[in-house]
């Protein structure tokens, strides 16, 4: 019963992650992906880091930079080059490989197998994916491409990463050190590689309130959460519900029309999140532990 409230609460982050892409394309000024992913960032970490009042020490100083440079500012900052040079439709699938890259870096760092259960969710996740939001028109912009699979590796990495490194504080923390950490590394970045921002209208300004209080805070509070409680892989394919949630949005909200494929796209991204977690549970109580992420004692340790 705990095991699913956990999944339920995991499962919130990357349905509201599905709205990113609307919000980004139809309220944020477009060509500033690193400023759109500073604003995103820095605000709210320095929202959360007002209400906890802490911060990290010893050790964890350069593991929070390097978490909040690969959750945050290296992976944002690609991810919003993948939607402004992508269509919705190719830029989906390729980042969402990030599925099976999870798996392996999970093997390499955490010792976690690899069971070809959990690879094939994966995969399917993956064709459900494409199916969902891939169009015969969509076109491939190289550099776009490029950086969808580089955010997906930023984000795989910081998937287990985040599990291995485990700090003794609340996920509220966690989510507010790297916020802020990832603010602050994208802070001079933006500034010297982007022009300012333009005047913000009143739709930019909802756009940047959303992504940074709903779309941030939030969500990423429950996300690691989720990483602290639950197998990187597991965690991962849950993130293949944020394009599932796109195409709902954009037929309940705008209008847009949902397709037999679309539909049975859903229905196999649904069925690998289902066959991912089966993956886990069938594992025996030994490799579970080790799957799971669980280092030794130390591994919570602030000297670690």
């Amino acid at each position: 019963m705990a095991r699913n409230l956990d999944l339920l609460t995991t499962a919130i982050a990357p349905a509201i992650w599905g709205s990113t892409y609307i919000v980004t394309t139809h309220l944020l000024p477009q060509g500033y992906p690193l400023h759109v992913a500073l604003l995103r960032a820095l605000p709210a970490g320095l929202l959360l880091l007002l209400i906890v009042r802490q911060l990290p020490h010893g050790a964890w100083w350069l593991k929070v930079l390097i978490l909040g440079a690969l959750n945050f500012s290296v992976f944002w900052w690609l991810l919003f080059v993948t939607a402004y040079r992508l269509p919705g439709g190719v830029a989906a699938p390729v980042t969402s490989i990030q599925t099976l890259m999870v798996i392996g870096l999970a093997r390499l760092w955490l010792g976690s197998p690899i069971r070809p259960l959990a690879v094939a969710a994966a995969v399917a996740g993956i064709f459900g994916v494409a199916l969902i939001v891939l169009t015969p028109k969509a076109a491939l912009d190289p550099v776009g491409v490029v950086a969808g699979f580089a955010a997906a590796l930023s984000m795989a990495a910081g998937t287990v990463l985040s599990r291995r490194w485990q700090p003794p504080v609340s996920p509220l923390t966690f989510s507010a050190w790297q916020l802020t950490a990832g603010g602050l590394l994208l802070l001079p970045a933006a500034l010297a590689f982007e022009p300012a921002l333009p005047p913000l209208t009143g739709a930019n300004m909802a756009g940047f309130l959303y992504l940074g209080l709903i779309g941030s805070a939030l969500t990423y509070i429950l996300w690691f959460r989720g990483l602290a409680r639950l197998a990187p892989s597991v965690v991962s394919t849950l993130g293949l519900l944020s394009p599932v949630m796109a195409v709902l949005l954009g037929w309940l909200v705008a209008g847009e029309t949902l397709t037999p494929i679309q539909v049975f796209g859903i229905a196999v991204v649904l069925v690998s999140v289902w066959l991912s977690q089966r993956a886990q549970q069938a594992a025996p109580p030994a490799a579970s532990a080790e799957a799971a992420g669980k280092a030794p004692a130390l591994s919570g340790a602030p000297t670690r």
